[in-house]
């Protein structure tokens, strides 16, 4: 077996159970999961019709590099929604449809680290998706957490990583808009990333699947690729974007996303992923090709999720000490007491569950920075949604 299989740490969601274990919610509360960062709004039927259209597609193997027309949609997208120059991205070698972010982003670490070199690390924020770190494990690196504390911004603080660290550093993880603090970076600070990059010889891996879950529509989250343009990068050198459908489209159970950037190292990913064997079906490929071409479905979910944060947050005004994320669909609140406690006895005197943050982090330069927080994920309808805060108000005014 891999002997850095055990390395890897429970799942937060694994840890979440555990915690509950025992535990007896009020029998007249229905359960109301805050947990997990699944998209229940409804999928638009659009996508839905038109992978019921393309099934006759089963009768062939997919391509691992995808279908073209679905590549130039995704390039399309891309240069319309962070304002890139035209025909800057071409479809054969900047783009790779994935079976959602979460697969992509642990195989990318796989393709990327040099084992050959000694000590690689992998920097990623801190909290963090925990992908990044199981990826970093199996690729024979080791993780390296940057807090994203108030004095940050809730965002990795990269001025205070010390130059032999930027040396060992071969992928950064960069998550933007941050799961679960909602940070979002500037594009000054992408772009002091960019020229890091090449000063040190790594990669930036960005996880953007949540940039398109924003509340001013005038002022969306920038990413790496627009950054890197604007700097006249115009190779997209050493950036990587992942993107994905499930948060953007209300369709986690599609399992469709997308890497762009450097078609150098895509090059080489796509060698790598036609050994891991990971096309996409081909009528997931069709959806996903018209899910990318159209917005009016992105902007009334955005308008869903900012009618629930308002309602929420009014609802929990004065309670918690919470405030509306830049981006995302998560709440990251501060609790009066230890995290763990406080999710354990919300879910035991109101049958609602909520995840402790510091299942979410790792220790790292003598603090957690998850710790005495809870992420709140507003997926649920707006009914359930106002009445868990409800029953937060309660809970926490009678701790």
């Amino acid at each position: 077996m891999n002997s850095d299989l055990h390395k890897l740490q429970p799942y937060p969601f694994e840890r979440l159970r555990k915690l509950k274990e025992g535990c007896q919610p009020p029998d007249g509360l229905d359960h109301i999961a805050l947990s997990i960062g699944e998209p229940r709004h409804p999928t638009p039927a659009f996508i839905t019709e038109a992978v019921l259209a393309h099934l006759h597609g089963l009768s062939a193997y997919p391509l691992t590099k995808g279908a073209p027309e679905l590549r130039q949609a995704i390039c399309n997208w891309l240069t319309r929604r962070f304002e890139l120059p035209a025909n800057s991205l071409d479809p054969e070698h900047h783009a790779l449809p994935v079976n959602g972010t979460r697969e992509a982003l642990f195989a990318f670490a796989q393709a990327i680290i040099d084992r050959s070199q000694p000590g690689p690390l992998v920097l990623m924020p801190n909290p963090f998706y925990q992908i990044y770190e199981g990826a970093a494990f199996l690729a024979g690196a080791e993780p390296y957490f940057l807090n994203c504390t108030e004095d940050s911004g809730l965002g990795p603080d990269f001025s205070r990583v010390d130059v032999a660290t930027w040396k060992r550093c071969q992928l950064l993880y960069v998550c933007s808009p941050h799961n679960p603090t909602g940070a979002v970076l500037p594009v000054e600070t992408w772009q002091t990333l960019i020229e890091l990059a090449h000063q040190h010889d790594f990669v930036i891996a960005a996880d953007e699947c949540y940039s398109e879950i924003y509340f001013d529509e005038q002022r969306p989250p920038p990413g790496l690729l627009q950054a890197a343009a604007a700097a006249g990068n115009s190779t997209y050198s050493r950036c990587v974007v992942f993107h994905s459908l499930s948060k953007r489209s209300n369709a986690p159970g599609l399992r469709s996303g997308f890497v762009a950037g450097d078609q150098d190292i895509l090059a080489r990913f796509l060698q790598y992923r036609t050994y891991h064997g990971c096309a996409m079906p081909p009528h997931h490929q069709a959806a996903s090709t018209q899910a990318w071409q159209d917005e009016d479905h992105v902007r009334q979910n955005r308008r869903a999720y900012a009618e629930k944060f308002s309602a929420v947050l009014e609802a929990l005004d004065g309670c918690l000490d919470v405030q509306e994320p830049e981006a995302g669909f998560y709440l990251w609140a501060r609790t009066p007491v230890d995290d763990r406690e406080f999710a354990r006895e919300l879910y035991r005197q109101q049958n609602v569950t909520v995840l402790p943050g510091s299942y979410l982090s790792r220790e790292a330069n003598g603090i957690n920075p998850g710790a005495n927080r809870i992420r709140m994920a507003l997926v649920a309808p707006m009914d359930e949604c106002i009445d868990a805060a409800k029953r937060i108000r309660q809970f926490t005014e009678n701790f």
